[in-house]
């Protein structure tokens, strides 16, 4: 009886021990503006294969058919509207959200063109109004709205969340389209260009302010790739399809550390040119 009893102690001291061992693994919350194409659905797909919880959010009226699967396949994955450039929106989501830890938010929503002449999702829109003496302004506000004030906004207003998760971590999908060193390949894309440019600059103002909470920011450029958008580029020299893309950054966003917060990386770890 007292070897029995001592046996019974022993697996109760192990099992206790167990559990109270905080996880060391990997943190299971993403939150993804911009989900519904491109390299946010990438994004959403490859975390919801990883057993994530993740919040795709989207700024169509109705859910968007390309997120239909994800949600029939994953029951961890969720849709919400929030359309970045509106800080009501914004706000909205996150009074949804209050006191859900979100341990990777990725500011994927971006505009680089004029798509009001789109119908498919694959239309890659008119880019030829972003060149000097030929500027569209009202496009130009959009751009900037969406590109960098929409980070600033989404930041904000989860920075609660994200400080309360294991991971701590705000991710900007850039583009070294908005370097200041890297030779220009053409004068198109001004509003483009600029707003990743701005876009680096404040969320390394977002890094320093953040440190002290152990929150990491990081920048990244996916590379030149292939969307359903930009499709005519398959093939050409230098050019990455959306799964290594997305392989790559998953990866340089999980072994990312305080140490490297305020950082402009490319998909595959190396720095980026700024």
């Amino acid at each position: 009886m007292t070897r029995h009893w001592a046996s019974l102690c022993a697996a109760t001291a192990l099992l206790a021990g167990a559990l109270a061992v905080p996880r060391t693994v990997a943190a299971d919350t993403a939150l993804i503006t911009g989900a519904n194409s491109g390299l946010g659905l990438e994004f959403a797909r490859q975390y919801a294969e990883k057993g994530w919880t993740v919040i795709a959010t989207h700024r169509r009226s109705d859910v968007p058919p390309s997120l239909a699967p994800l949600l029939a396949k994953y029951p961890k994955v969720s849709v919400e509207r929030m359309d970045v450039s509106s800080i009501p929106e914004v706000k909205a989501l996150a009074a949804k959200l209050k006191g859900v830890p979100i341990d990777v938010l990725i500011n994927n929503a971006g505009v680089y063109s004029d798509r009001s002449a789109c119908v498919e999702e694959s239309c890659g829109g008119a880019a030829d109004t972003q060149t000097f003496t030929n500027i569209d302004y009202d496009l130009f506000d959009t751009i900037m709205a969406v590109n960098v004030r929409g980070p600033l906004i989404v930041s904000e207003s989860f920075i609660d969340n994200v400080r309360a998760s294991v991971q701590k971590k705000i991710i900007a999908i850039s583009s070294t389209n908005g370097s200041l060193t890297e030779p220009l390949p053409g004068a198109w894309g001004i509003a483009y260009r600029s707003s990743k440019a701005a876009l680096n600059r404040a969320m390394q103002l977002v890094a320093v302010k953040e440190k002290d909470e152990g929150v990491i920011v990081l920048m990244l450029h996916p590379g030149t790739v292939v969307t359903e958008r930009l499709e005519r580029n398959r093939g050409l020299p230098g050019t990455v399809d959306m799964q290594p893309s997305v392989t790559g950054m998953i990866d340089v966003i999980d072994k990312i550390t305080i140490e490297g917060t305020g950082r402009f990386l490319q998909y595959d770890g190396t720095t980026a040119p700024w």
